[in-house]
């Protein structure tokens, strides 16, 4: 792998740590406040962490598949699958901020990094979209 291959590989790692920590956190705080007339597994909080959980881990999934990838076609198409999924956890982190599950500050803190990683991966996209596509 390439140097910014490997940068933006740790970046969506990191990211992926965030979110997992994140998930833990917003699980144990629904566990602390709720009744138990309601299971946790029940609870919007855990709906909701859970798609960002799903969408924030697989960016770095889908860029570590498109980093091998057997061809040009298949790079281009798991790096916009890397952009969608981030773009997705931007959707969910607003969600969870708007429905008071994270306050201002781990707000912007993770919106922050995910929106990082979604200009990385714009970047790259719109960079694999003025290429001519010779396999084709």
């Amino acid at each position: 792998m390439s140097e910014i291959g490997d940068a933006i590989q740790e970046k969506c790692l990191s990211f992926g740590d965030r979110i997992i920590r994140l998930n833990d956190y917003l699980l144990e705080q629904a566990a602390k406040t709720t009744s138990r007339k309601v299971p946790i597994h029940f609870m919007s909080v855990s709906n909701l962490s859970n798609q960002l959980l799903r969408s924030g881990t697989s960016i770095g999934a889908n860029n570590a598949e498109a980093v091998s990838a057997i061809s040009k076609a298949d790079f281009k198409s798991k790096s916009f699958i890397a952009l969608k999924e981030a773009r997705e956890s931007l959707y969910w982190i607003n969600l969870l901020h708007r429905n008071g599950y994270l306050d201002d500050i781990q707000f912007e803190s993770i919106y922050t990094d995910c929106e990082e990683i979604v200009k990385i991966l714009t970047h790259r996209c719109k960079k694999l979209d003025e290429q001519p596509n010779k396999e084709q």
